[in-house]
């Protein structure tokens, strides 16, 4: 990739940090790729299109310490679970043989798998010694009659962020806009109801969540064109382009997907999120309000205020057992906003938030919800959480797996709430599965057992104290 092309990336214009970093968003400094490279950000924001086969381009360390990081879930195809890499070593670097390994691996995946399409991801070795993906990708398309689609995401580009941008921008480049969606299906046609395509962007499907609120789409009269990237298929992907709205889920990730939708089709969007019963109904209502239909507001509220009813009154039980509790809340993007709503919605007070990958927009919205004199953290060493958890006073530390044992260790009750996370949290139902979650977390009898002291400890104490008494009355 060009040097042209990474700057142009960098510099998004609907983004609002950058209006505020002149010198653009995601600039590489020594050590900021720790936390993820551009090959590993590229990889998990298009890992969960499922009937594609992903081969990662490189030694087999890269596809080993980033395949499966992010929980998502697929309702059909499982391909997108199969680990593919070129397996470069050194002897194929000093023999030239890069290009040669990748296009056997093409014809490898599409002879034992029979992939919907091939996306190649480059790593820092072949982007060194000069592969070409493009040409590669160009003539086993031409060969075997399957899409292609190069990749180019050396991790040395930038961070994790800037390969989100970079799969977005290869997906406009090669796969959006190569297919008419299919008509309507009859089954889903409903007499005086005028069905809407709209997309999600920066959609996961972690855990299965969007599952909960897929059916509320139907209901209302919405179809979804495409979720990139969860749960989503090739063909879906390529009719993006045809929707009549979309909705920006994770504004830090695909953005410029969401943009360049509305410059070059007219596709308006906007940015939401399915955490919080209050965010969720505000999500449906945003697409209403964007694609004008009164009779489509009109069942949309109808079914935010029945939704909204079921769940408050399933909640009333749980809410009880965990209004006033104090969380720390250490995560980044959307939910470093989107989960205090959920949280606040439960009668729960959230101390701090942590704001280590969060935009402007999203330190804004946390002041919004929050107020002027939100804590915010961006330190999220061991040291600096437990020291924040102890300061505010927090019941419970809410954050992603690699806190886990930071919190265990210190007998703190924890949840995780990244991707890697076993349950779903979004929309109403998902409500009902995080305070579940949550009571189980903090009602764990094991807390209690973990901070009293030792039995031997105890025994050894009681036993002095007999002692003692014993020498006194002699």
């Amino acid at each position: 990739m060009k040097t042209a092309e990474i700057a142009e990336l960098l510099n998004e214009p609907a983004c609002a940090h950058n209006a505020k970093e002149k010198s653009g968003c995601a600039r590489t400094k020594p050590g900021a790729t720790a936390g993820g490279c551009s090959f590993d950000g590229a990889q998990i924001a298009l890992l969960p299109i499922a009937d594609v086969a992903h081969i990662v381009h490189g030694p087999i360390a890269c596809a080993g310490a980033s395949w499966d990081n992010r929980g998502a879930r697929s309702s059909g195809p499982t391909l997108y679970r199969i680990g593919m890499t070129t397996d470069l070593t050194e002897q194929d670097v000093i023999m030239g043989r890069g290009e040669k390994r990748l296009f056997l691996a093409i014809k490898q995946a599409i002879d034992d798998y029979s992939p919907q399409a091939v996306f190649l991801y480059s790593t820092c070795v072949p982007a060194l010694i000069g592969d070409d993906l493009e040409a590669v990708a160009k003539a086993a398309s031409e060969r075997w009659g399957v899409p292609v689609v190069p990749i180019d995401c050396a991790g040395f580009y930038g961070t994790k962020n800037l390969g989100n941008r970079i799969a977005g921008e290869a997906m406009f480049k090669y796969v959006i806009g190569s297919r008419e969606p299919d008509p309507v299906p009859a089954t889903a046609q409903r007499p005086g109801i005028t069905v809407h395509d709209v997309n999600l962007i920066g959609e996961y499907n972690i855990a299965g969540e969007f599952w909960y609120l897929a059916p509320l789409f139907d209901e209302i009269g919405l179809r979804i064109l495409c979720t990139l990237s969860g749960d989503a298929r090739f063909h879906e992907v390529q009719t993006m382009h045809r929707a009549q709205a979309s909705m920006v889920v994770c504004a830090k990730a695909l953005l410029n997907v969401a943009r360049k939708l509305e410059e070059s089709f007219g596709v308006p969007y906007f940015e939401g999120s399915f955490y919080g019963i209050t965010d969720t109904s505000q999500a449906f209502r945003d697409f209403a309000a964007l694609l004008g239909d009164a009779d489509l507001t009109a069942r949309t509220e109808a079914m935010i205020s029945r939704e909204e009813a079921r769940i408050r009154a399933a909640l009333e039980p749980w809410r009880k057992r965990l209004a006033g509790k104090r969380v720390l809340l250490y995560t980044g993007g959307v939910k470093s906003w989107s989960v205090v709503s959920a949280l606040q919605d439960l009668g729960m007070t959230v101390v701090a938030t942590g704001t280590n990958k969060s935009t402007e927009e999203d330190k804004a919205r946390i002041r919004e919800i929050m107020g002027d004199d939100a804590r915010m953290i961006t330190d999220g060493s061991p040291k600096a959480l437990l020291q924040a958890f102890r300061d505010y006073q927090a019941d419970i530390l809410i954050a992603g797996g690699r806190n886990l044992y930071t919190a265990l260790k210190a007998r703190i009750p924890f949840l995780d709430i990244n991707q890697e996370r076993e349950f779903g949290y979004a929309g109403y139902e998902g409500m009902l599965e995080l305070v579940r979650q949550l009571a189980l977390t903090l009602e764990s009898p094991v807390w209690h057992k973990v901070r009293a002291p030792a039995p031997w400890t105890r025994h050894k104490v009681a036993g002095e104290a007999l002692a003692w008494r014993g020498e006194n009355d002699g």
